[in-house]
């Protein structure tokens, strides 16, 4: 935990993990419906020399499709059952720990919030609802959707955490271990 992240009272965890969840979900959602509504079997639109699209797209596997070609019935357990488990663990962790720093916690709520998104899908079509995609030419990400950039940003948030807490600890830990130059120049 970094020194600027400290850890939030139980209120604090509660107020604004609802309302994360519950901005996420509706934006998310509504996203979802306009895709329906606006893009649903229209051509693929292209913005700023194809940089950026509109594709409406219905996967039926995780990221990326993973899973896309596996049974109805592994797909409603790992994606829907297992993956609503791991969502409600999280959660759970999230709102009890009183352990959790604010940056992790705004992270790993966004990618619960992001997890809630996709799952309602899941729970309501058996599918998930993407329309975007960004790249420069055949370089190009898969197409995905609000719920995934929660997602995607959650996991690169606690990324960086990680990598901070890694740089402090090595830095504390040069600085707090004598080198053998420092042990000569003492008297014995």
């Amino acid at each position: 935990m970094t020194t600027d992240d400290q850890p939030l009272s139980t209120k604090r965890r509660w107020v604004l993990f609802v309302v994360i969840i519950a901005g996420l979900v509706a934006l998310d959602q509504w996203s979802k419906w306009y895709a329906v509504a606006h893009w649903q079997g229209i051509p693929r639109q292209s913005f700023l020399g194809d940089t950026f699209r509109i594709e409406y797209a219905e996967n039926h596997g995780a990221f990326l499709s993973f899973l896309a070609g596996a049974s109805p019935e592994v797909r409603f357990w790992t994606l829907t059952v297992m993956n609503g488990l791991v969502l409600v663990g999280l959660a759970i962790y999230l709102l009890w720990s009183k352990d959790v720093a604010f940056w992790s916690f705004f992270a790993l709520t966004l990618v619960v919030g992001g997890g809630i998104g996709n799952l309602i899908d899941r729970a309501r079509f058996h599918y998930v609802i993407d329309y975007f995609n960004i790249g420069i030419g055949s370089l190009r990400s898969g197409i995905f959707n609000v719920a995934d950039m929660a997602i995607t940003a959650g996991f690169l948030i606690m990324g960086w955490l990680i990598l901070l807490d890694s740089r402090q600890e090595k830095a504390t830990t040069s600085v707090a271990r004598p080198t053998d130059s420092d042990q000569a120049s003492q008297p014995a």
